[in-house]
């Protein structure tokens, strides 16, 4: 990235309002339901990784392997962003709070407690992200509806999971539910941060944050987990780092910054509602996995806590009644 080019422009750039974020259109719900099929693979792919790679060294990985990923990408598009001192504060702040807090406390705590209960911890996202938006931010501002369907689609996660995964919550894992947990505060506070780079192309943002992400944390994974000493991970484990860092963090990273420069920081954190949807879904069609019950019942409340927030059904509803 060059620090003296102009931004180019490139349709992988949003168009932001500058008074806030925009109401969610079709292609904004389609855009965050392609990111959390996405993202559902993280969960797969780094409990593959984890087994053979330290969390810090696999986090290293991820993000050098998204940096790279992006760069050819930016290279192809010609996308330039230009960088002072200012900018470079601000994305090494965004790259703790986005990527090197949370990715290092789930890529811990995956090593404790099963991928389902993960993303049941991660789908509290958008609970903490709202209240991380009322405290610091004046954008987004609370509303009942938006509320409840908050409320509503985390129950909808709980129900989909059912009482197995539930009944696993506290116990002798509970520091590892507190690190998930602590990573969907970090996403939080980086969702209201994120926003300040609205105005610039979201590949450009996302290959930079990842870029410093993955400066800031060299020094720290080489010196704690020392990984030339390690065995070369198997061929499968490697695959499965590349997914983490190429598709569920490069790719997606493109995606997220795009839904948080038009619609504003609680609209993207409902992406962690919708990620174990699409997880259960991608294992039906494809792998002929069946579907119980309180699936489809965990479906259905996702559903009716999406509408909430999205508002449009209850005004259409309100018009039909007059």
């Amino acid at each position: 990235m060059s620090a003296s080019e102009p931004v180019a422009r490139t349709g992988l750039a949003a168009s932001p309002s500058a008074a806030g974020p925009l109401p969610m259109a079709t292609s904004d719900w389609a855009t965050l339901v392609l990111l959390s099929m996405i993202w559902g693979g993280s969960f797969f792919f780094g409990k593959v990784a984890i087994a053979e790679i330290p969390p810090l060294t696999m986090v290293l990985g991820r993000v050098g392997i998204g940096t790279a990923a992006l760069f050819v990408i930016a290279r192809l598009s010609g996308v330039r962003v230009p960088l002072n001192r200012r900018l470079v504060a601000e994305f090494a702040l965004m790259a703790v709070i986005a990527n090197i807090i949370p990715f290092g406390l789930i890529a811990w705590s995956q090593q404790h407690i099963p991928s389902g209960l993960s993303s049941i911890l991660n789908a509290a996202t958008p609970i903490f992200t709202v209240l991380v938006v009322q405290i610091f931010s004046r954008e987004e501002k609370l509303t009942a509806g938006k509320l409840f369907g908050v409320v509503l689609g985390f129950a909808g996660v709980a129900v989909m999971m059912g009482p197995a995964l539930l009944g696993q919550l506290g116990g002798h894992h509970l520091p590892a539910q507190l690190a998930a947990i602590g990573a969907t505060i970090s996403y939080g506070f980086a969702a209201v941060y994120g926003r300040r780079f609205r105005h610039m192309p979201p590949l450009g943002v996302a290959l930079l944050q990842l870029a410093a992400s993955a400066i800031l944390l060299a020094p720290v994974a080489l010196l704690l987990d020392r990984p030339w000493e390690l065995p070369v991970p198997s061929l499968h484990v490697i695959g499965a780092l590349t997914g983490l860092g190429v598709l569920s963090t490069g790719i997606a990273y493109i995606l997220y910054f795009r839904i948080l420069a038009r619609n504003g920081a609680t609209n993207i954190s409902l992406v962690t509602f919708l990620v174990p949807v699409s997880a259960i879904l991608l294992g039906a069609l494809i792998l002929g996995e069946e579907m119980e019950p309180r699936e489809f019942a965990g479906f259905a409340i996702i559903a009716l806590g999406l509408a909430a927030i999205d508002g449009r059904p209850a005004r259409w509803l309100a018009r039909m009644m007059r």
